[in-house]
C-alpha cells in the first residue's frame, strides 16, 4: 500500500465494490461476483443492440477527484460512480506491461513504458495491442478491424465524435488505419471518403483558429485535403461508400438536430481549429472558467445528443465512440484549470448519454462504457514523492469552485491503471474478465478486453 495513503483515500471515486479474484491474474469467479452483489444474468438480452464507448483521453483517478471537489465539494458524485461495474484498466501497448507488485514500490514506476493514444485506441477498439504511433496496424503490419467495423457489418449505424480534431489518434483508432498517427490528411481522407461510418464529428475546421475566428489561409489537413473539403461543401463527399455526407458547422445547426429527422450521413465540424475550447486564449495556470468560452461552438454533450438522435434511427442498432480528447491536452500542459473544464464537459456528456438511454432506449439493450486510454501528467496531491520511500498523497479539497490542491509529475503519459465504469447490457459480465488485482485499485481488466467481448456480444 502506498505510504501515507489508505486504499479509500487514494481510490476516491473509483473504489471498487469488493469483487474478489479467484487468484491474481485469473479473473473473477462467478461465485465471487454473485457474492459481492454483481448480477451475472444478461437482463434478458441475448446480445447487445447498442454500444456507446466513451473515452476521456488522458483521464486518471485523480482527475475525477479534482473535478468532483471543484464542482461538488466531495467525492463520488459523478453519474458513473453509480454504475454497477467499477473496475480499473491497464493500458500498456505491445512492448509494455503492468506489474501491480512493482507499481507501488517506486514512485517512478508509472513514468515508464506508457502507451500513446494511437496504440491505446487500437487496443480499445480492435482488441489487439500494437506499437505506439500505429492506428489499427498490428506489429507485423497487418490491418486490424474494430468493433465499429464489426457493427457496420451487422447492419448497425456507426459513428465517432470528439472534442479535438476528428482525425486525432483516438477517434481514428476506432475506425481508420495508418502506420503513423500524424498522417492526419491520410487518416481523415479514409474516414470521410473510404469508411462506411454514419456519423463523424470533431474539430479541425480549415477556416477557423483556436479562438473560433476566421483565418486568411486555410489548413485542409484535418479534413482530408482541399479536394475533400470542397466536396463536403457541395454535398458530394463519401459517395464511394454510401450516401453523401451532409456537413454542419454552426452551433445552431447542431442544436437543431438534437431531435427530429436527420440526413442519412452526417458530418459535424464546428468552426474551430484543434479543440472545442481547450486551446482558446489564456494561460495554462489559470483557474477553471477564467476565460470566456468560444462562441458558436457546440459542447461535447450537444454533439453527443445529435449523434444519438441520428444513429438511433437505424433499426439494427448502433455503435458510437465519444471522446473527451482535450483532457489529455490539459495533462500534457499540466493545466489544472482547463483539465477541470474538460472533465466537467465530459461528465456532462456522460449525464446526457445516460439521460438519452433512459428516455429513448433501455439498459437491457444498450451498453455504456466510460473509461480512459491512459493517464497523462501523473497527477497527485501536493507533497507526493518527496521522500525516499514511495509516497502518494490525495488531492486537497478546497471547496466548490476553488481550485483543488494537486501537483503534476510528468508532461507525458503514464502507465497508471485508469478508471473503468460500465452499465447496461452484459456489463455485469465484465468483472469476470479481470486479469489481475492491484493493491490500490483492486481487480483490473486490460485494454484489449472490451473490444474482444464486443465482437461476441454485438448482434
Amino acid at each position: 500500500m502506498p505510504k501515507n495513503l489508505n486504499r479509500r483515500q487514494f481510490l476516491g471515486s473509483a473504489v471498487l465494490g469488493g469483487v474478489a479474484l479467484t487468484a491474481a491474474g485469473s479473473g473473477v469467479s462467478l461465485a465471487a461476483a454473485e457474492s459481492n452483489g454483481i448480477s451475472v444474468s444478461s437482463g434478458g438480452a441475448s446480445k447487445v443492440k447498442n454500444v456507446i464507448y466513451m473515452i476521456a483521453d488522458g483521464w486518471g483517478h485523480r482527475f475525477i477527484d479534482s473535478t468532483s471537489f471543484y464542482k461538488n465539494n466531495k467525492r463520488d458524485v459523478q453519474i458513473y460512480n453509480d454504475f454497477p461495474v467499477k473496475l480499473a484498466m491497464s493500458t500498456y501497448s505491445h512492448t509494455g506491461g503492468y506489474d501491480p507488485d512493482l507499481a507501488w514500490t517506486s514512485f517512478d514506476y508509472f513514468n515508464q513504458g506508457a502507451t500513446d493514444s494511437a496504440a491505446a485506441a487500437t487496443a480499445l477498439a480492435s482488441g489487439t495491442k500494437t506499437l505506439n504511433g500505429r492506428i489499427n496496424i498490428d506489429p507485423d503490419g497487418n490491418k486490424l478491424n474494430t468493433f465499429i467495423h464489426h457493427a457496420a457489418d451487422l447492419g448497425k449505424a456507426t459513428g465517432v465524435l470528439t472534442s479535438v480534431m476528428l482525425c486525432h489518434a483516438t477517434p481514428a483508432g476506432f475506425c481508420a488505419h495508418n502506420i503513423a498517427r500524424g498522417n492526419y490528411e491520410e487518416i481523415s481522407y479514409e474516414m470521410i471518403e473510404e469508411s462506411t461510418l454514419s456519423l463523424i464529428m470533431g474539430a479541425g475546421h480549415p477556416w477557423y483558429d483556436d479562438n473560433a475566428s476566421r483565418v486568411d489561409e486555410p489548413d485542409y489537413r484535418m479534413v482530408g485535403g482541399q479536394g475533400v473539403w470542397e466536396k463536403l461543401m457541395l454535398g458530394q463527399a463519401g459517395t464511394e461508400t454510401g450516401a453523401p455526407w451532409t456537413l454542419i458547422e454552426t452551433r445552431d445547426e447542431f442544436l437543431n438536430l438534437q431531435s427530429g429527422a436527420t440526413p442519412e450521413r452526417l458530418i459535424g465540424i464546428p468552426m474551430v481549429s484543434s479543440t472545442l475550447q481547450f486551446s482558446r486564449d489564456g494561460e495554462t495556470d489559470e483557474s477553471a472558467f477564467s476565460k470566456p468560452y468560444n462562441k458558436n461552438v457546440p459542447t461535447l454533450a450537444e454533439m453527443a445528443k445529435v449523434a444519438l438522435n441520428h444513429l438511433s434511427k437505424r433499426e439494427a442498432g448502433f455503435a458510437l465512440h465519444i471522446e473527451g480528447g482535450a483532457i489529455d491536452w490539459a495533462g500534457h500542459a499540466n493545466a489544472s484549470g482547463r483539465m477541470i473544464e474538460e472533465c466537467i464537459d465530459f461528465d456532462n456528456t456522460v449525464q446526457a448519454v445516460v439521460n438519452w438511454i433512459e428516455a429513448n432506449s433501455s439498459w437491457d439493450e444498450t451498453l455504456l462504457i466510460v473509461t480512459s486510454d491512459h493517464e497523462c501528467g501523473y497527477l497527485t496531491g501536493p507533497g507526493s514523492g518527496e521522500e525516499s520511500a514511495p509516497m502518494w498523497r490525495p488531492i486537497h479539497n478546497r471547496g466548490i469552485e476553488n481550485m483543488p490542491g494537486n501537483e503534476w509529475h510528468s508532461g507525458g503519459h503514464t502507465n497508471m491503471l485508469v478508471p473503468y465504469f460500465a452499465k447496461g447490457a452484459f456489463a455485469e459480465k465484465l468483472p469476470m474478465h479481470a486479469v489481475g488485482e492491484d493493491p490500490v485499485h483492486g481487480p483490473y481488466i486490460d485494454n484489449v478486453t472490451t473490444a474482444n467481448l464486443l465482437f461476441e456480444w454485438l448482434a
